[in-house]
């Protein structure tokens, strides 16, 4: 085993702890970004100029009846900015644009003593547009060919040998939403100029050091002129890794051009109109089969709708590309990605990452074509599994292949799936107008950033003389538990109790050049550097000890709070003891650790290498209940087995476990964005503006049984105390639920009836698939490569007879 990877006897990693601020949570005691403007004099509020109209140049701004409006200070305008006009790391996201890209751009910002004085003055601004063609849905900019960034293509073997050698081919679309973060907290920036001309920035942020990074190149000043903290968020999602940096930028140029503290918050409506979701993407695919089920060769295209600007579109794409494989071995596969250009608010990170999206393609096709096949779904997706030895589409090999299998046994168990099927089977069968389905669904998850250079992290531990520890790190806490994790690392590692530790806001003075918070590597990283600062202490204490004991400084193990030699019990120091000698011997009781994921490669031009860490393995088994008069369903049972190796904080894992669960389905299931896409002056208007218009999911779509276990006997080598990221990958479990779906769907039809479902499956898509399968279509009838033999493809690039008879199974 690693060093690293293990652990000390007694450990505080593996306690079923609360999270650290519990208390503080349900106290109201908890501090956010906005709590702060109370305690702070003076503050300026900045209300945006939002512009309804889709797309337009702008041709005239006139702020002067702003200034005239009681208690506004002044607007903001591109006028104003000394430094780079620009909000986004790639420079297409002007901070003050000249051409709206969306409705509900904002062109400029007032700042008023009041947030109604600045709304008022907001209101009074007058902007003139010169309207251009908008593409509001994906479908549209496909045909305009209005597209943006890199086109990667991910391919192994020889595609058309593939398609060749199948004996069954299928073809279709899938189309499906994205979805929004919906956080509790929404973005927040509070920005002051101190004595010295430093720039601070309070932001709800997932990733201080590149909003200090903007809010500097904006300033057109030096980053070392800026601080940025978070004390914590309500909530990110990665709706807070990219898209916080222009609204810290607006409170930090109104507090330089005014000094006055600026606070920047939007109000619900402004964030969802304001701020990206996550991508929606438009799949074309083709699909082949062995005489057993076994994928031989899948070609398509996946389309990301990137909005107005690229953000963080690309790495998105490059994870869907790499995972469209899921828990499935294709050994001839091509597929092209690309990013569509529309007009709405620009897309951005969402758990996941890119990751569901991918894989949402391959487990729609291989719902829609067990039946086709002959198959029950679960069969077929068995036979697919990764076996020891296979490599990813990428070229990286496969680590632990046979936890997939392991996992998905240990569900069919302990989740009685036998005889729970049996028992659908019957219910199904005496009840005509009310069906069940039950699926199981894999996950295999990479973890790591794709950008290499960001798998790194720092963090700065002091020691004081009372034997205290306080931790900084570079991880933003939103919920998640990385700080409760934290704090187990270092107790762990110095070998003292949880008490003893305390952790300080993350904040870009204490731990420069972070990474962001994301990629659901918090835990590996931080933990990587915060685990490295520890031992460097512990080591120079471990000297101390031994000095006092009369013994060598390797034979001195602290536990528990006490020093003592390897096989005594007798002779021994206790903590702060050690710490007060330490002081006084005048060895350095602070250590600024470092970590960086080893073993990563990745060349991005040809979507070749081993950009993940290990791969993070789970399976869910959903059962459901449809009504077939109304669509309307209910989540009967979920059972899941997730691999988050040994466990750093299990209370904290388990937690993330169902959360991501339930946020998974109610993007596959419930949260249906709408846009307004008639020709009309409101086109391209985002229409689920507001709780009361966008289904979150509720303790009314909570499963009636929700069995959570943690994968045993799971350590991962080379990982922080062997554990294993969680944030993500239990997501991606929530495809079971819409797979369920589809299975009650087509048991309203006879056997092998195969039904299309719309993404998200809200009760009205549900509805529509049990209208198919009663009469049993499938937007046309799905015909079988085996009807005619295949056929080597026309070297002038015409579709084989076999194909063309096939129907394309589209997605309305």
């Amino acid at each position: 085993m690693s060093a690293l990877s293990e652990r000390p006897e007694r450990p505080s990693v593996g306690l079923a702890i609360p999270h650290e601020s519990a208390a503080l949570h349900v106290t109201g005691k908890a501090l956010y970004t906005d709590d702060l403007v109370a305690r702070t004099k003076d503050v300026l509020h900045a209300w945006p100029v939002q512009v309804p109209c889709a797309h337009g140049r702008i041709t005239a701004l006139r702020t002067d009846p702003a200034l005239a409006v009681p208690g506004v200070v002044r607007v903001l305008t591109a006028a104003d900015v000394p430094g780079v006009n620009d909000a986004g790391v790639k420079h297409d996201e002007p901070l003050f644009p000249s051409e709206v890209m969306f409705y509900g751009h904002a062109v400029c910002w007032v700042l008023g003593e009041t947030p109604e004085a600045a709304r008022l003055g907001a209101a009074a601004v007058e902007v003139d547009i010169e309207p251009s063609p908008s593409y509001v849905k994906v479908t549209e900019a496909i045909e305009a060919e209005s597209f943006q960034g890199a086109t990667p293509q991910l391919r192994r073997g020889d595609i058309e040998a593939g398609f060749a050698a199948a004996v069954h081919v299928f073809s279709g679309q899938l189309e499906f939403s994205g979805q929004e973060h919906f956080y509790l907290e929404t973005h927040c920036a509070l920005a002051h100029v101190d004595e010295s001309e430093q720039v601070f920035v309070q932001s709800s942020t997932q990733h201080p050091s590149e909003t200090q990074e903007i809010v500097a190149h904006v300033l057109g000043r030096h980053n070392h002129d800026i601080t940025v903290q978070c004390l914590r968020m309500g909530g990110g999602f990665g709706g807070k890794e990219m898209q916080p940096h222009g609204f810290a930028a607006i409170a930090a140029l109104g507090a330089v051009l005014t000094g006055r503290p600026v606070r920047v918050r939007l109000n619900r409506t402004q964030d969802l109109t304001m701020s990206g979701k996550r991508h929606g993407f438009h799949a074309d695919w083709r699909v082949g089969f062995d005489e057993g089920g076994r994928i031989v060769a899948l070609d398509a295209t996946l389309t990301a709708d990137g909005g107005w600007s690229l953000d963080l579109s690309e790495p998105v794409l490059s994870r869907a590309l790499c995972h469209i494989d899921n828990a499935y071995w294709i050994p001839n596969i091509r597929v092209n990605g690309r990013i569509a250009k529309t007009h709405k608010a620009s897309n951005t990170a969402f758990r996941g990452f890119g990751g569901p999206q991918g894989m949402l393609v391959i487990e729609d096709i291989l719902g829609r074509c067990a039946p086709l096949l002959g198959l029950d779904p679960m069969d077929l997706r068995e036979r697919n599994f990764y076996r020891a030895g296979q490599t990813t589409p990428y070229g990286q090999p496969v680590r632990h292949p046979e936890r997939i299998s392991t996992i998905w046994n240990e569900v069919i168990t302990g989740g009685d799936i036998v005889d729970r099927q049996r028992e659908i089977e019957a219910f199904n069968a005496a009840h005509p107008d009310t069906k069940r389905g039950l699926a199981l669904t894999p996950v295999k998850f990479g973890i790591s950033f794709n950008l290499t250079a960001f798998n790194q992290a720092g963090a700065l531990v002091h020691l004081y003389k009372d034997g205290s520890v306080l931790i900084n790190h570079g991880g933003t806490e939103m919920g998640q538990g990385l700080h409760t994790k934290m704090i187990q690392v270092a107790a762990t590692t110095l070998g003292i109790p949880l008490h003893h530790v305390r952790l300080a806001p993350t904040r870009t003075d204490k731990v420069p050049n972070t990474s962001a918070t994301a990629a659901s590597s918090g835990a590996d990283l931080n933990g990587g550097a915060v685990k490295n600062a520890c031992e460097q202490i512990r080591e120079r204490l471990q000297r101390v000890a031994g000095s006092m004991l009369g013994m060598n400084g390797s034979d001195i193990r602290i536990e528990d709070g006490v020093a003592r030699g390897l096989g005594t019990s007798e002779e021994q120091v206790g903590w702060e003891e050690l710490v007060r000698t330490a002081y006084f011997q005048r060895v350095p009781l602070w250590a600024a650790g470092f970590y960086r994921t080893e073993g990563l490669h990745w060349d991005s031009s040809v979507m070749r290498g081993s950009p993940f860490k290990y791969f993070a393995y789970g399976v869910a088994a959903t059962e459901v209940e449809i009504d077939g008069f109304t669509g309307a369903y209910r989540t009967r049972r979920v059972d899941i087995v997730h691999d988050v190796g040994d466990s750093l904080s299990p209370l904290v894992d388990l937690g993330q476990i169902e959360g991501a669960f339930v946020q998974g389905a109610g993007w596959l299931t419930l949260e249906d964005l709408r846009w307004d896409t008639g020709d009309g002056p409101r086109r391209g208007q985002f229409l689920t503006q507001a709780a009361s218009t966008y289904k979150l999911p509720s303790f009314s779509e909570m499963p009636e049984a929700f069995n959570v276990t943690l994968l045993r006997n799971a350590t991962e080598e080379g990982a922080v105390y062997g554990s294993k990221a969680v944030g993500e990958p239990p997501l991606m479990l929530a495809f079971s639920v819409r797979e369920a779906l589809r299975q009650a769907a087509a048991a309203f039809g006879p056997a092998g009836t195969s039904v299309d479902l719309d993404c998200p499956s809200t009760p009205e898509a549900v509805y529509w698939a049990v209208e198919q399968a009663r009469e049993h279509t499938s937007h046309g009838h799905v015909a079988d490569a085996n009807v005619v033999p295949p056929q080597p493809p026309d070297p002038h690039g015409r579709q084989p007879e076999s194909e063309r008879a096939q129907h394309a199974v589209t997605h309305a």
